[in-house]
């Protein structure tokens, strides 16, 4: 019998894993449960001046990860266009609501211009903020702008949502 790793997976897929083998790598031995949420439209319009992008879709694809009854993280799907095709990113979070993880989970346009792992690293541990921008925290990506561009505003557009949605719970749960 083959063990196969996230590692080896996302070689043999051209560098692209699954979701689900991207939630096991970034959430070992949490239990993730998958959510859909539909934001209101006063939480789309608060999402987007936070994230200081556009909400195009009120549906949110959500993953809750829990280990011994507390949440551990989440993570989010975001699907958007890059050029003229679409690229799915899967951003996980910690519990702190700062970012763990990106893993390209689809990626339609030429390979040349996908982003490249060391690359999104160094969204790793960043909160929304005014520096999570391309030319300030975040480096460009030379012949690949249109990536560098889509995935700071997939970050800026998940991390907002994650926002406001973890203050919605906190409210519930007052």
């Amino acid at each position: 019998m083959l063990l196969v790793t996230a590692t080896m997976a996302a070689a043999v897929q051209g560098g692209q894993i699954t979701r689900e083998e991207a939630l096991a790598a970034v959430f070992p031995q949490a239990a993730v449960e998958a959510e859909r949420v539909f934001l209101t439209e006063p939480q789309m319009a608060r999402i987007g001046e936070l994230a200081g992008v556009e909400v195009e879709s009120g549906l949110v694809a959500r993953y809750v990860a829990t280990q011994g009854g507390r949440i551990v993280g989440r993570a989010y799907v975001d699907t958007h266009v890059v050029r003229t095709k679409r690229e799915s990113l899967l951003i996980s979070l910690g519990a702190d609501g700062t970012v763990k993880r990106i893993d390209v989970t689809a990626f339609l346009e030429p390979a040349e211009y996908r982003a490249r792992e060391r690359w999104l690293q160094q969204y790793d541990q960043q909160a929304l903020n005014d520096d999570l921008a391309l030319q300030r925290a975040i480096r460009p990506i030379a012949g690949a702008t249109l990536t560098a561009g889509a995935t700071n505003a997939a970050v800026r557009r998940v991390l907002a949502i994650d926002q406001v949605l973890e203050l919605a719970e906190e409210k519930l749960e007052r």
